[in-house]
């Protein structure tokens, strides 16, 4: 069974000065969106590409004393930036700071730019697919292990569509799966992932259908395709929230 519609918005921290994120921020929780989410870069991705940015949980432990209702999220966490037990440490204090509203996004990396320019090895995309797999089970041991312990437990969404290695990590991991499938796409990965699920015995239904969408209609057409959390991208320094809104009004319709 589907699940209620949700909206989210990506915030992407590029290109603006940190007051205007605030207010985008505010923003966004103001209009009801139930997910805010920022992403795990250290540059710009288009615009400038030595723009102003900024450092996702850093942000993201802002935003939680910032909110109180919307659940927050970065879409998603780069696995090779962190160690994964400093990584479900941070996300177990973010929870915390927000009362429980914290969701791990979290993906295996491809931004070779932020890698060289901060000194990690940016390797193969199956070897950093290999380093994810090894770290999702480590972060579940120490939220395990951690005191005080997180206040739930902390929603895992991964991202990516990779049909071999990633939609396995999500079958095995993640309570959200996060794509940027088109709609034929997303209907093809949908039945790669309940064949994952069904191998190790796990209900499809549990695991809530993410999606990127960039206007209205499109919007629809993934709903009708299975997309339970749709989330719109909008880059500073404007942060125009109009689709936001549209989105919001037709989830309320």
């Amino acid at each position: 069974m589907t699940r209620p519609l949700r909206i989210g918005v990506q915030l992407q921290p590029q290109h603006a000065d940190y007051q205007q994120i605030r207010d985008a921020v505010r923003q966004a929780e103001e209009l009801g969106a139930d997910v805010i989410f920022t992403w795990d870069h250290f540059y710009p991705l288009y615009g400038e590409p030595e723009g102003k940015h900024f450092e996702a949980w850093t942000t993201l432990a802002a935003w939680a004393e910032q909110t109180s209702r919307a659940e927050l999220g970065v879409l998603v966490t780069c696995n090779s930036y962190r160690n994964p037990e400093l990584l479900a440490d941070m996300a177990r204090t973010v929870d915390h700071i927000s009362d429980g509203r914290l969701l791990l996004g979290i993906g295996s990396g491809w931004f070779e730019k932020d890698y060289t320019e901060y000194g990690y090895e940016f390797g193969t995309a199956g070897g950093r697919l290999n380093d994810l797999a090894e770290a999702l089970p480590r972060i579940e041991s120490r939220w395990a292990k951690l005191n005080p312990a997180p206040t739930r437990k902390i929603p895992v969404l991964i991202g990516g569509g990779g049909e071999k290695k990633t939609l396995k990590l999500v079958a095995q991991h993640a309570d959200i799966w996060h794509s940027f499938a088109d709609v034929d796409t997303l209907k093809h990965k949908l039945g790669v992932l309940a064949g994952h699920c069904e191998t190790i015995g796990r209900d499809a239904s549990q695991i809530e259908i993410s999606v990127a969408a960039s206007d209205l209609d499109g919007a629809k057409e993934l709903r009708d395709a299975g997309a339970e959390l749709i989330t719109v991208g909008v880059g500073g320094p404007d942060y125009d929230l109009s689709t936001l809104e549209k989105l919001i009004a037709w989830r309320d319709s």
